[in-house]
């Protein structure tokens, strides 16, 4: 049985689950694509040069529709308390410039927790063709709200084993989170939220300042991955998942540790987290990448 909320009893409205939402259109661009690389210091040549999307690019032509459905399930005026808890993509290939793709979005499901409540968005990327480019499942958590039941789907799981912290990681990767790092991703990712980009607006939330995209902290460890794990060829990877476990600020250094957990069936799975100090700031990091 689940752990019920302990927070604000809210009524989520069950008959927006399962209801996709509108298709959103978006052209892919090598400058887009550029842009996006420079604006997470990815240093592999073929996402700086726009030749092919980094993996964590897939957000961008989705970030319009995946979430409207959020808003179909909880009611507007607890928006105030939701955050972005994990995402999780599913790769079918990468994103190439000079692509349309067509997305959509659903919820499908919603979970009641001790700490607050999660909502689980199914996003669908397609091309021209109506070939499936990704899936995503996108994890949001509002904090001390409980909806009082659990329905439908969760995303899959993507759980750190902890028994991998008796071994050293077989890779450890450094990122610096740059001072003006935000206001380079945000035009880059089309996230205009201003706790990233308004140092009084992150105040008044109870920040202590500017935060960082955790998308954009997501992008840095997938390089981070790709270049230690599988030779920076973003060809490689099918699925990459993290759960948003602290906030992070221009100015941080994070290091990626890397470990190899499964090889079957032509694909090797890897468990990763990310981390500031003794601080993790991304957890149950998995990553999947084809021999």
């Amino acid at each position: 049985m689940t752990a019920q909320a302990s927070g604000r009893v809210v009524e989520f409205d069950d008959a927006g689950l399962e209801k996709w939402s509108d298709a959103e259109q978006f052209a892919v661009t090598a400058e887009r694509i550029a842009e996006y690389a420079a604006a997470t210091n990815d240093p592999i040549e073929a996402h700086r040069t726009g030749e092919v999307a980094p993996p964590v690019f897939a957000i961008v032509p989705v970030f319009e529709a995946m979430m409207m459905p959020v808003i179909d399930v909880a009611p507007m005026d607890i928006f105030g308390r939701v955050v972005h808890g994990e995402q999780d993509f599913h790769f079918h290939r990468p994103i190439r410039p000079g692509e349309e793709l067509v997305s959509r979005a659903k919820a499908v499901g919603y979970t009641s927790k001790s700490t607050g409540t999660t909502i689980t968005i199914l996003v669908e990327c397609r091309d021209a063709a109506g070939e499936v480019v990704n899936e995503q499942y996108l994890t949001a958590f509002f904090r001390n709200i409980d909806a009082g039941k659990s329905v439908g789907e969760q995303a899959p799981s993507h759980r750190f084993d902890e028994s991998l912290r008796a071994s050293a990681p077989s890779a450890v990767v450094d990122h610096h989170v740059d001072d003006d790092q935000t206001f380079r991703y945000s035009p880059a990712s089309g996230d205009p939220v201003p706790l990233h980009l308004d140092e009084q607006v992150a105040k008044d939330a109870g920040l202590p300042g500017i935060i960082a995209h955790g998308l954009c902290t997501m992008a840095m460890a997938s390089w981070g991955v790709l270049t230690a794990a599988a030779g920076s060829d973003v060809h490689r990877l099918r699925r990459f998942a993290v759960r948003f476990a602290k906030l992070v600020f221009p100015g941080d250094d994070l290091q990626t540790r890397i470990w190899p957990v499964t090889s079957a069936d032509g694909v090797t799975t890897y468990a990763f987290e990310t981390v500031r100090g003794e601080d993790v700031v991304l957890s149950d990091g998995l990553a999947v990448i084809a021999d």
